[in-house]
Parts: structure tokens; C-alpha cells; sequence
């Protein structure tokens, strides 16, 4: 190996995507189990690597110098080997300082807690105190020396203005977890996460969905990487580079979504838009029906709508893991903000928005057999459709121009209903 990243469990990780989008070099990622890391670091066969979870401290003692930034914080996410030497560096400090300013959240004289004691914890109190915080607080599971437990966080640390997580509570696959809620705060003014798969944890999504700005780990991850190609490459990169790799992985992760009437065209414009885009389809009726083994018609005058949403809402939850899709969701799926808080986790929602009149009842649609019950339900939803969207899709017609919009509209980087 060359360049890489060593850790515990990395088959979900995105640096190689965006390390090979960087430099353009081969970028391996390499699970180690703690009985091998001391042959690998020993062995020195690599020119430069990345260190994630649970290794970041561990390396130390096979670092023949650090960087004033490592050594303060006692923690190395980057290590070139120069002339069989190596040498450790921290750019999680360059990427933390980059996410926080990217959102605008103001440290000064606030009282900040750290969830977490490893070593990306130690990165975050760094960076807090480098940006004139008032306190930081650590949090862990279990009480210890600098650490406060969760129970002490809510009893004595109410007035908490920023949480920071570091820790894995809530990156995939149990991406429903949260190490804290949100409301359980007085004043909170700023949430990052560290977590960056899922695109949107549960963490950053209760944080929106107060007021609060939120941000999850993505640009943090990419402005580290940014930031170990200049040290393994001996070089500065273009400053627009971060915003340009930032939003070209998010756009490639991001799970199209599209939500409309039933007969709208979701499965049809689904399917092409992923043979475009060269992705994986889903149709979440289809998964329902591998489950309930009948039609759906037939399973809704057996069963009932309420049993059928219960079902529909488990197979959601479990697409909404999967990044870097197209999901074509049932024309009820908005019905649960449940449905929608989960899509939008790894998701952008598209509404097919197709004239009424242009929608034809068939029988297999259980709520929309008829010309009568296809008006009820789309004076019903529309708004809840536009509600939830993050993008408005006019069909009116060809199947390719809607593939086109969306096409378009997902590599924009921006998210509006209009």
C-alpha cells in the first residue's frame, strides 16, 4: 500500500472516493484488528496513510516526531513515512475548524460538550478552546477523571451552548441512534457532529428540526483529506477544492427520492434516472411485496391501510441506509413524517408533481381505483407533497425530460421547493 487509511471497521468509509477525486492516486482502505496494528506500523510499508477509529492515539508510540497540533492534542490522523521515519500529523483540527466555520457557529465565551474521550474528543476540545470557548465539558458512558456522565450532561450542564459528538452513536447501520437529545437543552445554539454516514444523523436532524444550526461530519471528513494531500504531496491545493470535493461526494451520496400520486411516473422515471446515472433502483412497493407476499390491493381488504403503513414504514427505514440510490417510494409514503425524516437522512426528496389530469385510476392502486378516490387523495396530499419535498419536479410529458430535470437539479447542490 501506498496511500491508504488504516482502522477498525471501514467498509462504509468515503476516503477513498475522496482521496482519489483529491490527488488522483490509488487509496486503499485497510482494516486492522488491534493484535495487528503494531506489525503494520513496525513494517513502515507505505508513504503516507490516514488513521481513523480506534487507532488515532494508538500510533503514537511508532511516530518518530509529531506535529506541534498532534502533540498538543495527543491525537494523529495522518502519517507520512520519509526516509523510513514517521512522522504524525492532526489535520481533524483543519477539518473540525472548517465544519464549524462553514455553519457559522460562535464558540466565543460559550460552554461547549464534547461527547466522546477518544481521539477525535481530544481534537474537538482543541479546537474549542482554540476558538475562545468559555468551558468544554467531556461526556462519556462511564464517569472519569475530566469526564462527566450523559445523566450528569442533563442534570448539571442543562445550559450547554454547543454540542460536539465524537463518538460512532448514530453512523451506519444504526443510523435511528442519538447520543443525546436535543431537547433536553435551554439554550443550545450549535451542533456538529462528526458522524458523516448517514449524510443527516438522527443528532443533526432533531437539532434542524429546533431551530438549531446543525451540521454532520462530510465537509470535516473532506477538509481533513484536503488537508493530508498537501502533507503527503508536498503541496497546496487550489482553495476552491474543498467546496468542489464537498459537494461533488455529497451529490454522488445522496439517495435520490422521488414521492408523488400514485401514477405519477415514480417507478418509470426511477428506473431511468438510475440507468443514467449508473446507480441502484428500488421501488419501495416492490420490497413491501417481497415481504407480504401478495398484491397490495389484495393485502390492504385483508389486512387493512394501518398494517400496510406499518410494513411500508419498516421497508423505508431500511432503504434510507443505503446512499448513492434511487428510491421510488409509494404515493402514501409521506403520510408518516417518520417515512420523510428517514428518507431525508442520506436523501434529497423529489415530488413528481403530474397534473391531475394526466394521472389514470387503475385497479391495482388501493387508494386511487377510481377517478373520484385519485382527486380525494391528491387534494389530500399535495401539500403534504410540497411540504416534504426538497425539489419540485413538473411532469408533464416525456420521461427523458424529467430525467433531465432531476439530473440537473440534483447536481445544483441546492435544496428548494418551489
Amino acid at each position: 500500500m501506498e496511500y491508504g487509511c488504516i482502522g477498525k471497521k471501514l467498509p462504509h468509509s468515503f476516503s477513498k472516493i475522496i482521496h482519489e477525486k483529491i490527488g488522483g492516486y490509488s487509496y486503499e482502505l485497510c482494516e486492522l484488528t488491534e493484535d495487528e496494528l503494531p506489525a503494520f506500523m513496525e513494517k513502515r510499508d507505505f508513504k503516507a496513510i490516514n488513521v481513523t477509529i480506534p487507532y488515532k492515539e494508538a500510533v503514537i508510540p511508532y511516530i518518530y516526531e509529531l506535529s506541534g497540533t498532534a502533540e498538543s492534542i495527543g491525537a494523529v490522523n495522518t502519517i507520512v513515512n520519509r526516509d523510513g521515519k514517521l512522522y504524525g500529523y492532526n489535520t481533524d483540527f483543519y477539518g473540525m475548524i472548517s465544519l464549524i466555520k462553514k455553519n457559522h457557529i460562535d464558540f466565543n465565551e460559550k460552554k461547549v460538550a464534547v461527547l466522546g474521550t477518544g481521539g477525535t474528543s481530544k481534537t474537538a476540545a482543541a479546537v474549542a478552546n482554540s476558538l475562545n470557548a468559555k468551558a468544554v465539558i467531556k461526556v462519556s458512558r462511564r464517569k472519569g477523571e475530566n469526564s462527566v456522565t450523559y445523566d450528569e450532561l442533563y442534570e448539571i450542564y442543562r445550559d450547554t451552548d454547543i454540542i460536539i459528538n465524537t463518538t460512532p452513536v448514530g453512523m451506519f447501520p444504526q443510523i435511528y441512534d442519538s447520543p443525546v437529545k436535543t431537547d433536553r437543552f435551554l439554550h443550545l445554539s450549535g451542533v456538529i457532529d462528526a458522524v458523516y454516514n448517514p449524510l443527516e444523523t438522527q443528532l443533526v436532524a432533531d437539532a434542524k428540526s429546533h431551530g438549531i444550526p446543525a451540521e454532520g461530519g462530510l465537509y470535516m471528513l473532506v477538509a481533513q483529506a484536503i488537508k493530508a494531500y498537501e502533507i503527503f504531496m508536498d503541496k497546496t491545493a487550489d482553495k476552491d477544492l474543498l467546496d468542489v470535493i464537498f459537494n461533488d461526494v455529497k451529490s454522488q451520496k445522496q439517495n435520490i427520492v422521488l414521492i408523488g400520486m400514485p401514477g405519477s411516473g415514480k417507478t418509470t422515471i426511477g428506473q431511468a434516472v438510475a440507468e443514467k446515472l449508473g446507480r441502484d433502483f428500488f421501488d419501495a412497493d416492490d420490497e413491501i411485496k417481497k415481504i407480504i407476499k401478495i398484491e397490495i390491493s389484495d393485502f390492504f381488504s385483508k389486512y387493512g391501510e394501518e398494517k400496510f403503513r406499518d410494513i411500508e414504514t419498516e421497508v423505508i427505514k431500511d432503504l434510507s441506509k443505503r446512499s448513492g440510490a434511487v428510491i421510488a417510494t409509494g404515493g402514501g409514503a409521506v403520510l408518516r413524517r417518520e417515512n420523510t425524516d428517514a428518507l431525508k437522512m442520506n436523501g434529497i426528496l423529489y415530488f413528481l408533481d403530474r397534473p391531475l389530469e394526466q394521472i389514470v385510476p387503475t385497479s391495482d392502486r388501493p387508494t386511487a381505483s377510481s377517478a373520484e378516490a385519485l382527486k380525494k387523495r391528491y387534494d389530500e396530499r399535495y401539500g403534504i407533497y410540497c411540504g416534504c419535498a426538497d425539489k419540485n419536479i413538473t411532469v408533464t410529458g416525456n420521461v427523458l425530460d424529467a430525467v433531465k430535470q432531476i439530473e440537473r437539479e440534483h447536481f445544483k447542490n441546492e435544496n428548494s421547493c418551489y
